[in-house]
């Protein structure tokens, strides 16, 4: 079981950026998937974006992004520190949410397929 902390939100103007990122704490396999969700009042959650690793040869496998952030959000992460980070430019109104951090073994974009979440952050972005 991992332990995931989220880090990073607050509020910021449109157009601006933050970055969010999400340590793991705890036993980690072989090759692992963390995925950012968000969450706005009234609306259900939806997938941000994942990005898929293997721990042993450090390397990326995939990165998937919704296409609402596409060309906007990036991955990245370090494999010393056990965190990922979820770089936001060019922020919108409707990315206004509670992002959350997710753990899964396989890459996914269904929520359900994640087993440990994060507590989440809040992002707020003002017009």
């Amino acid at each position: 079981q991992v332990e995931l902390v989220e880090s990073g939100g607050g509020l910021v103007q449109v157009g601006g950026s933050l970055r969010l990122s999400c340590a793991t704490s705890g036993l980690t396999g072989v090759g692992d998937t963390r995925g950012w969700f968000r969450q706005a009042p009234g609306k259900e959650r939806e997938f941000v974006a994942a990005i898929s690793w293997s721990w042993e040869a450090n390397i990326d496998y995939a990165l998937d992004y919704s296409d609402s952030v596409k060309g906007r959000f990036s991955l990245s992460r370090d494999n010393v520190k056990k965190t990922v980070f979820l770089q936001m430019n060019s922020l919108k109104p409707e990315d206004t949410g509670v992002y959350y951090c997710a753990s899964s073994k396989i890459r996914t974009e269904v929520a359900d397929l994640y087993d440990s979440w994060g507590q989440g952050t809040q992002v707020t972005v003002s017009s």
